[in-house]
């Protein structure tokens, strides 16, 4: 079942990473699709602030993966938009297997590879400073990380 929020601002966006943040497991995957400027990377800082990490978010597009390793948890943020091909010698299945977070921002580009259980979320700009988000679980875990949260 998919699950539709609509953020209204930067704020609503944040929130909502803090909350699925604060129901957190160990292996998390979440996957981030939509247009530039949908609110991608606004919604990986809102998750990392919640996991307590100080460290200023950007989007790893020439990095690929940044981990961040001082929080309540480990994130792992990686944009794999420039990855193309090449994306299995850099190991990012390997990430899966880990027991932090990790957070995939143009995440449809490598769907062959990405774990059968995720959280997909598809941003859509609805206006100036609105977005709707489709949350699509797949797993018994995320369908009920999502209904606990919306």
């Amino acid at each position: 079942m998919d699950y539709k929020f609509t953020s209204r601002s930067e704020d609503d966006t944040r929130e909502l990473a803090e909350n699925l943040e604060s129901e957190k497991f160990e292996g998390m995957v979440i996957c981030l699709n939509g247009e530039l400027g949908s609110g991608k990377t606004l919604f990986v800082k809102g998750f990392a602030k919640a996991l307590g990490i100080e460290d200023e978010i950007t989007s790893p597009t020439f990095n690929i993966i940044k981990e961040y390793l001082d929080g309540e948890a480990e994130l792992y943020h990686m944009d794999v938009y420039r990855v193309e091909d090449n994306y299995e010698s850099i190991g990012i299945e390997d990430y899966f297997k880990k027991k932090g977070v990790t957070i995939i921002e143009w995440a449809d580009m490598i769907s062959d590879i990405l774990p059968k259980e995720r959280l997909d979320i598809n941003f859509q700009i609805a206006g100036e400073n609105t977005r709707v988000l489709t949350l699509v679980p797949h797993g018994e875990k995320y369908e009920e990380l999502v209904s606990s949260v919306l």
